[in-house]
Parts: C-alpha cells; structure tokens; sequence
C-alpha cells in the first residue's frame, strides 16, 4: 500500500497487478452537493484543491472556468512536482484555508483513518470541513450542472438529448486514453506495456475518424467527453509521446484530433487553465523511476494557437462563449 495507511504516511509508488498491469486506485469521498444533499449548492462554500499538471484535475477546473464559477468556488494549487511526501503546498502555492504543509493532512483532516494516496482534485467543504468529493469525473459534473446556478455564464456541458452519449463517451475513452497512458507508462512487463499501447491507439485512431465529420465527441455540442479527452490529447506530444513510452504516434501527427485539440484549445475558458511548464516539469521530476536523472526536456515546439478549420464543421462552442 502507498499514500496513507489509517491515517499515517507510508510513501509513494504506483501498484501493478501479477501481470504488470498499472492499477489505478478506486477514489473514496463520492458525496454530492445539490438541494436533497448534505452538502447544500451554496456560493463561497466550497474550494477545489487541484494541480495543473494532473489531468484528472484539468478536467474539473476546465468546467469551473468555462461556466465562470470563479467568485463562487475558490481555486488553490499544489506544487507541480510530486516527490516523495506526495502533492505539497509552498510560499508559491500555499494552502488558504489550512496552511497544510501537505495535501494529505487535508485527507486526514477529512477522515483520522483514511487509506489510500491522496489525489487531486479535492472537493473541500469548508462549513464541515471536510471532503465532499474526489471523484474528478463527479466534479466535473457536480460543477456543471449541480453548481449551475451559482455560474457566471450559461454554458451547458451536459445537455439534455446528449446525456447518455455523453456518458457513452466519457467511458469509452476513460480505460484506452485517459488511463491507457498510464497503463503504458507505467507497466512493469512488456505484454502488459503492449497491450496497453495497442488499446491507444486503437482509440486514438477510431476517434480520429470520428471527428472526421463532426467538430465535437458528441456531435455539434461542447460537452464534459471533450474536456474529459482534451486533458490527454494537451499533454500528448509533450509528455505521453516520450516518457510514457506512447510513440507509436504523435497527436500533431493525427489529421483530425490535432485540429481538434487546437479547436478545444482556443475554446474561451480552456487555454487559461493550460499550464505546459507545470505539466512538463510535474511528469519529468516527479517519476524518478521512469526518469531516474530527472532531466526535463525542452521540446517538441507545438503551437496550439494556429489556425485549424474545425469551424467548417457543423456546430459550435456555447453562445456564452464565442
């Protein structure tokens, strides 16, 4: 066991199973805020604890953004580069609320006798004082449509008629793309690596054919399966491709999904919460295992500003943001 074990701190590692296969650990706090809630939608009560380098993360704080929930739910980060004590606040990113040294004394906090690895993003409830929730993909949709009417900007990232594709897809892509770089990256056997790389590209190459025809996952509306997939395809060419061993094939490399993450990345709300020195540095020198000198590499040159021509296609981005 890694992370905490009843409440006390044992360490880091990565658990893989009698195959080599990367297993990802199941999140624990997985209530909700909303009316028949315990954790009623108030503004000014809740506050995310994220990291920029961290997808799962991205994902949350790309909605938080998008629908403008800035004055209504606070924002903190954590270092970028994880080493052994685990995600840590500093002078440059300190905790606000309890002047933690260490995100698992939030864990603790919440719960004397938790186990597992503390995570990012964290849900935090500052009436009780605990966690609400660290289930990236509960947040995602607890800021979207739970916290709706505490938004700033009407856009709808789960809309009816779409939802159960929506759900489709953000299950479809979860084990061959957002987990299938760890998987490669982080098997320990080669049938184990092999397979987990075969998975991705196979995906990669059916939802390049996909948005050949249509601008968006789920057709011609912005959805949380876009966010869900932007979190990947953004930190593809400048980490997965090389230090998670995913070099089969570059994203800027891909007809469709490459213009498709420049349309995703130019979408108002996104690029703001892109932060590619966080990324690059968290992966680099925090994985001394994959990266034992842990040296940071100065490429590839990628501009996901230029042109792309994605607006062709039917559909757009939300009113609220064009």
């Amino acid at each position: 066991m890694s992370g905490l074990v009843d409440g006390e701190w044992v360490g880091t590692d990565y658990a893989t199973d009698d195959d080599g296969e990367f297993q990802r650990q199941e999140t624990t706090f997985r209530d909700r805020i909303g009316p028949d809630e315990a954790f009623p939608v108030e503004a000014g009560r809740y506050h995310l604890y994220i990291s920029r380098a961290c997808p799962w993360a991205h994902r949350t704080a790309m909605t938080r953004a998008m629908k403008d929930l800035d004055d209504a739910i606070s924002l903190s980060l954590v270092e970028p580069v994880r080493y052994d004590q685990g995600w840590e606040f500093s002078e440059t990113y300190p905790d606000p609320l309890h002047d933690a040294d260490y995100l698992r004394e939030l864990y603790v906090r919440a719960d004397p006798e938790f186990t597992g690895r503390p995570t990012v993003p964290v849900l935090w409830d500052r009436k009780h004082e605990t966690i609400v929730n660290n289930e990236s993909e509960e947040i995602m949709r607890l800021l979207d449509v739970a916290a709706d009417d505490l938004a700033t900007r009407d856009v709808d990232l789960y809309p009816e008629g779409y939802r159960e594709e929506v759900d489709r897809l953000i299950d479809d892509i979860y084990d061959p793309i957002n987990n299938g770089v760890y998987r490669a990256g982080f098997a320990e056997s080669q049938a184990a690596y092999d397979r987990a790389v075969s998975d991705l590209f196979d995906a990669l190459d059916h939802y390049d054919s996909v948005l050949a025809d249509q601008r968006y996952l789920a057709g011609d509306r912005l959805t949380e399966a876009d966010l869900a997939m932007f979190a990947t395809l953004v930190r593809f060419d400048h980490v997965y491709h090389v230090h998670f061993k995913c070099n089969r094939r570059a994203i800027h490399e891909y007809d469709n999904l490459w213009g498709y993450t420049k349309d995703l990345y130019t979408t108002p709300g996104i690029e703001r919460t892109v932060n590619m020195d966080h990324i690059v540095r968290h992966y680099y020198e925090s994985h001394a295992d994959l990266n034992p000198k842990r040296l940071v590499p100065t490429g590839p040159a990628i501009d996901f500003t230029e042109g792309h021509d994605r607006d062709e296609l039917s559909g757009s981005p939300p009113d609220a943001l064009r």
